[in-house]
């Protein structure tokens, strides 16, 4: 493969093309000396006493935040009983806050060593389902040529029916290691990829949308990570950012969801040994894995379903946060409000096929849990903050109010800490995050008004058994 990768997203540069070290996050004792300066500057704490000290902090902070809030739920009980107003205060204020006081502890004890180079690196089938993007694949491909991988690849690219030139264009790009297979007809990602999975030559299997674009050294370091994680690994989930970032407000938006929110979660789930969605776009397998759990389930949220099928299982999935991905988010608000809503869908889907993994006897599973809670937060946010908001704007704080901007310190934090974190991963792999003032004001302020009613959405669609779509094209 070749080595020459260009600038690949409009709001980052790529300044050297310079191998960095690459790092762990399977969280093992440091290798230090027992005695002598360095054994005194290095501490070791165990993933389950960061998870204790996390939960610790997260539950006094719970408390505190109870205790402040009992006047603002007296008041609105007056107004619409005890029910509504722990309904309402409990879904915009309490547990939001419990769950970021816990996710800002966890990334301040995050510490991940340096991982040992890999002798021989294995060799990989990559799988890019495709279904009309004649504008996409082209360069989809060349970010898979230009990687400086050192082991054989196998690309195969499922061309899903498409009715534009995609199935042409990836013929035209005769390469060795590249193979078309064609679906006389349109029958989703989840046929395409399994179709893909029955001919793959590889032990590992990873896929790649066919609208994204590897970063440099991207493939080898999601390899060396599921390497070097415990042995138990069977899934790798990257690290997703935006490519068309400088399209217009809704992209820009997007970017810092991506940069600051995903990226975030995701490292904290793998932090505690299990990260609960190795995303489609670009994550990598363990083949024999996919075939035991029956490879990808017929849904619109085929990769979360799947994730929780491997961890259901009891294998661990990880977080290569330096290996990293471009993805072409939605440019229109429309397509964006159907891409979450689809993955609000998925959620739910993988509770429906999957409800065992609730008793999981492991760290990852509180945060299984956790999602239960989001279609009470997704629905309170709307049925009562954002009325709420709109009330304070007329003097009436029946919601929103002053005991509101308590919430606004903790908020500062989580993205001072998430920004740290993401800027330090920007760094290492020669990366810089561009100037997007316009785009975090509106992720800010604008993005859950936008976000939670589409999950929201998504959570009645699947209840109702709507019909089913990808919905973002």
């Amino acid at each position: 493969m070749k080595t020459d990768s260009p600038t690949v997203a409009p709001y980052i540069a790529a300044p050297s093309l310079a191998t960095v070290p690459p790092v762990v996050d399977a969280d093992p004792p440091p290798q230090v000396p027992a005695s002598g300066p360095l054994a005194r500057q290095r501490f070791y704490l165990s993933v389950r006493a960061k998870f204790l000290i996390a939960m610790t902090v997260s539950l006094a902070w719970f408390a505190l935040t109870i205790w402040i809030a009992i006047p603002w739920m007296q008041e609105l009980a007056a107004l619409a009983g005890w029910a509504v107003a722990m309904f309402a205060i409990g879904g915009i204020a309490l547990i939001p806050g419990f769950m970021n006081a816990f996710l800002v502890t966890s990334l301040a004890h995050d510490r991940r060593p340096p991982r040992a180079p890999v002798a021989c690196y294995p060799s990989i089938t990559i799988l890019i389902a495709a279904y009309n993007e004649a504008r996409s694949i082209a360069d989809t491909i060349a970010s898979v040529e230009r990687q400086s991988y050192p082991g054989p690849i196998e690309v195969i690219v499922i061309d899903d029916g498409s009715t534009d030139d995609t199935a042409d264009i990836v013929a035209g790009i005769v390469r060795p290691w590249l193979t078309l297979l064609r679906q006389p007809a349109n029958a989703g990602k989840s046929a395409a990829l399994n179709r893909a999975l029955a001919v793959a030559a590889h032990p590992l299997v990873i896929t790649l949308d066919a609208d994204s674009y590897l970063h440099r050294n991207a493939l080898a370091n999601i390899v060396g990570r599921y390497l070097s994680d415990p042995a138990d690994t069977r899934a790798v989930a990257g690290t997703m950012l935006v490519r068309n970032s400088r399209a217009n407000w809704v992209t820009r938006m997007q970017e810092w969801d991506y940069f600051h929110g995903i990226a975030a979660i995701k490292r904290v789930q793998s932090m505690y040994q299990g990260t609960l969605v190795a995303q489609g776009a670009f994550s990598i397998y363990d083949r024999r894995t996919l075939v035991d759990v029956g490879g990808w389930a017929e849904c619109v949220g085929e990769d979360i379903v799947l994730t929780r099928a491997i961890l259901k299982a009891g294998w661990r999935v990880g977080h290569a946060e330096d290996a990293v991905c471009f993805t072409n988010a939605p440019e229109r608000l429309g397509q964006f409000v159907r891409q979450r809503q689809r993955w609000a869908r998925g959620m739910m889907e993988a509770f429906r096929r999957h409800p065992g993994i609730l008793l999981s006897p492991r760290l990852s599973t509180a945060f299984v849990w956790w999602n239960l809670f989001f279609p009470w937060l997704d629905l309170a946010y709307t049925l009562f903050f954002i009325p709420g908001v709109l009330l304070a704007l007329f003097g009436i704080f029946w919601i929103a109010g002053p005991l509101t901007l308590i919430l606004l310190p903790l908020a500062l934090l989580i993205n001072a800490v998430m920004y740290r974190v993401g800027a330090g991963m920007f760094e290492r792999q020669e990366l810089r995050v561009r100037f997007n003032p316009f785009g975090f004001l509106t992720y800010a302020f604008a993005y859950s008004v936008i976000l939670q009613p589409a999950c929201v959405t998504g959570y009645l669609s699947e209840i109702l058994g709507l019909r089913k779509s990808w919905g973002t094209k």
